[in-house]
């Protein structure tokens, strides 16, 4: 395809795929677009690239179009193939090139494409870059829907440049939305459930960030570039990302027992997590607990977090009781998840985990959470060394994680 104007300096130099595209263990079967930008300013700008099968035709439609040695900055706003595939490709034409990305995408782009001599703009949220006549603000979007992600957006055109956010899985040869030949709202919705749905959260955040953007056009890497209401796939996306009102509220349990106090401090930060999201949070210290009322509370609740200190590679206190004593209860639509502090080992959570699945709950571990969100950090069972301010803040990630499961299943 020529190159298609999208707004002053700014144009489409993407592919059309009209295969029957295999994609994340699916076959997109109306096909899909990668689209990729120039920004033709006084420091020529391409946000994101296309499909890593077809990075040289990329590169030879684009030199048409300009000389790559006079591109000066490449924005990669999502590290996977689709989107960043032909990096290599036009990063060998142009030499001078800086990559634009987050801190987490640099490391990941330099290790996949062995880019360690090129340099690297790292941005931050709320950053912004002059490219001579525009200026680009960036956004970071962890889990939407890979934890590098970030977002563009051009100030002077109203223009917002969000990667998959948005998206649409259709080959389509017009482009824009407004000159769209068949229906495609269904496919947008489709998009979403599949790939932006399993990070609700992060949803929430992104749309948080850029409520306050004036918006004219959204121009995402697969699919239509949204020219006609683009305020109505931001209220799509704020209507598919509300949870429903609920009569009764979600509740989780935690328990524990420690040794120190550090299994103590995880607990509190995993209930901050949890009470962001809105679930209703009890905690109890086993030490002085009764165990009855605890089993009865454990056994009204959608979710639990058990958790110990390790001794001896073992769990410590009343743990390994009040899990006993839980055998044989019906508890198989109920979450469950590990955690602890540690010294110089950590087996406790090991054990807690082996006994919640014997018991028969739906344990969240790191399988469970790749495999149904993408979240690829280990978050449970949650294991921290002794009680250490970056731990804690993952502590309360994992809280914010486990809640939502319970939301939302």
């Amino acid at each position: 395809m020529d190159t298609i104007k999208i707004a002053d300096n700014i144009f489409w130099v993407g592919k059309v795929d009209d295969r029957k595209v295999p994609f994340h263990r699916l076959i997109l079967e109306r096909g899909t677009t990668y689209n990729s930008y120039l920004l033709a300013t006084e420091k020529p700008t391409v946000i994101d690239t296309v499909d890593i099968a077809y990075g040289k035709e990329y590169v030879d439609n684009l030199s048409k179009v300009i000389d790559p040695e006079d591109i000066e900055y490449i924005v990669i706003n999502h590290v996977e193939p689709d989107h960043a595939g032909a990096l290599p490709a036009l990063a060998a034409k142009a030499k001078k090139a800086k990559i634009v990305t987050t801190k987490l995408a640099a490391e990941l782009l330099k290790d996949m494409f062995k880019l360690h001599h090129r340099e690297f703009i790292v941005i931050k949220d709320g950053d912004t870059l002059d490219i001579g006549g525009k200026t680009l603000r960036f956004f970071e979007t962890p889990y939407l829907h890979t934890e590098e992600t970030m977002i563009t957006y051009v100030e002077e055109n109203k223009i917002l440049f969000p990667c998959d956010i948005f998206s649409t899985h259709i080959a389509n040869y017009e482009l824009f939305n407004d000159l769209a030949k068949g229906e495609y709202i269904e496919d947008f919705k489709v998009y979403y459930t599949l790939i932006m749905a399993p990070h609700r959260p992060y949803v929430r955040d992104m749309l948080e960030k850029i409520k306050n953007l004036d918006i004219e056009v959204i121009a995402p890497s697969h699919g239509y570039i949204l020219r006609e209401d683009a305020a109505k796939f931001i209220q799509m996306y704020d209507e598919m990302s509300s949870l429903p009102v609920q009569e009764e509220p979600k509740k989780v349990t935690i328990v524990y027992s420690t040794m120190t106090g550090n299994t103590t401090k995880i607990a509190q930060k995993l209930a901050q997590g949890l009470e962001k999201t809105g679930v209703e949070t009890s905690i109890f210290n086993l030490k002085n607990a009764d165990l009855e009322e605890v089993k009865k509370r454990i056994l009204e609740s959608d979710g639990v977090l058990v958790g110990s200190s390790t001794k001896y590679a073992d769990m410590v206190g009343n743990v390994e009781e009040i899990l006993k004593s839980l055998e044989g209860a019906e508890v198989k639509n109920k979450f469950a998840a590990a955690f602890g502090s540690y010294g110089w080992s950590g087996e406790a959570i090991m054990h807690i985990e082996n006994y919640l699945d014997k018991v028969g709950f739906n344990v969240i571990n790191q399988k469970y959470l790749i495999g149904s969100t993408g979240v690829d950090i280990p978050l449970f069972p949650l294991r921290i060394k002794f009680a250490y301010e970056e731990g804690l803040e993952v502590a309360e990630e994992a809280g914010r994680v486990f809640g939502e499961q319970v939301l939302t299943h």
